[in-house]
């Protein structure tokens, strides 16, 4: 199986075309209600920059959202996306010790496919509390049950059911032809690397999504990516993406000042970079409050005088 040493650093891919799939933000009204208008621009926002919607993540509050919440988002978005794709977090809470719930995972994924998505398989307890050889089969049995899904694995920095998985875990998923991509987030460069390695051996044409919001930079090695830093400014993204298809020198200035943003973004407490990316959204005027979910944590407002100086970097780059 191909390694490649932690001080390896791989080639950079000059002028590759980048997949961008970008969390979206579930923008809330100054009432603490939904704001549904709110969302469906910031969709329609997503597109026009080029990106893939990436709705009920992490950034879209999808723990937090009761199922009439979470269908909604994905009927507002399958409207919207008009046979485009899109992607969609199937997210079920359980406990420590719990057992792999497929018939849960299969009802999450269902209705993500009804309404014209791609199921973003969400590790869980009993997913990932697993010896390997099981986990290797309850992918197969998520395979099995739809036509094409997106891998998940996370650092427990993030949540505690999460787990990076064995290289022999990647490579398994790597073999399910369904499996279109797989979302690495581990925070850890030598990792990502890694997965990249054997993606080139294995299968060049599954997608190392990276997740890393403190280095954006990985698409320059090949990954692409499944951000929530990007939902701060799908627009910059995209642009970003076709300076370094074009070789357009200006991606340099462009993805430094939006690296900054993602390191002050996802300080600690790092849920709360969501309450960051209402504050940066309102700056921009295009969201009308900075309201976050009544459950999620929140940023002092001493941080928007910051995001206008990160606005006015980014103005000036742009």
């Amino acid at each position: 199986m191909p390694t490649i040493e932690s001080n390896s650093v791989p080639p950079v891919i000059r002028n590759r075309k980048i997949t961008g799939m970008s969390a979206v933000l579930l923008p809330y009204a100054t009432d603490g209600t939904v704001d549904w208008s709110a969302f469906e621009r910031h969709v329609e926002r997503t597109l026009e920059a080029g990106l893939i919607p990436a709705v009920n993540m992490d950034t879209g509050y999808v723990n937090l959202l009761d199922d009439t919440t979470k269908l909604e988002v994905l009927q507002r978005t399958n409207r919207l996306v008009s046979g485009r794709m899109y992607v969609a977090g199937a997210f079920l809470a359980d406990g420590e010790g719990a057992s792999f719930n497929l018939d849960e995972y299969l009802r999450r994924m269902n209705d993500i496919e009804q309404n014209g998505g791609v199921p973003v398989i969400f590790q869980s307890y009993g997913l990932t509390q697993q010896p390997d050889d099981d986990i290797i089969v309850s992918y197969r049995q998520i395979a099995e049950r739809c036509n094409r899904f997106i891998g998940f694995e996370l650092g427990t920095v993030f949540l505690p059911f999460g787990k990076i998985y064995s290289l022999g875990v990647y490579r398994e998923m790597m073999n399910l032809p369904n499996c279109i991509g797989a979302k690495h987030s581990s925070l850890r460069r030598d990792l990502e690397w890694q997965r990249l390695a054997l993606r080139n051996e294995v299968r060049p044409d599954f997608m190392v999504l990276t997740g890393n919001d403190l280095a954006i930079d990985m698409v320059m090695y090949g990954s692409d990516y499944l951000l929530g830093l990007s939902s701060f400014a799908p627009d910059l993204f995209g642009k970003r993406d076709r300076m370094w298809e074009s070789g357009d020198l200006n991606f340099w200035q462009l993805n430094d000042v939006l690296q900054y943003l993602g390191f002050f973004a996802f300080r600690a407490p790092v849920p709360a970079y969501k309450h960051t990316c209402a504050q940066f959204l309102h700056l921009r005027g295009m969201i009308e409050s900075d309201r976050t979910h009544s459950d999620a944590s929140e940023r002092p407002t001493s941080d928007v005088p910051i995001l206008e100086a990160l606005l006015d970097q980014l103005t000036e780059r742009t």
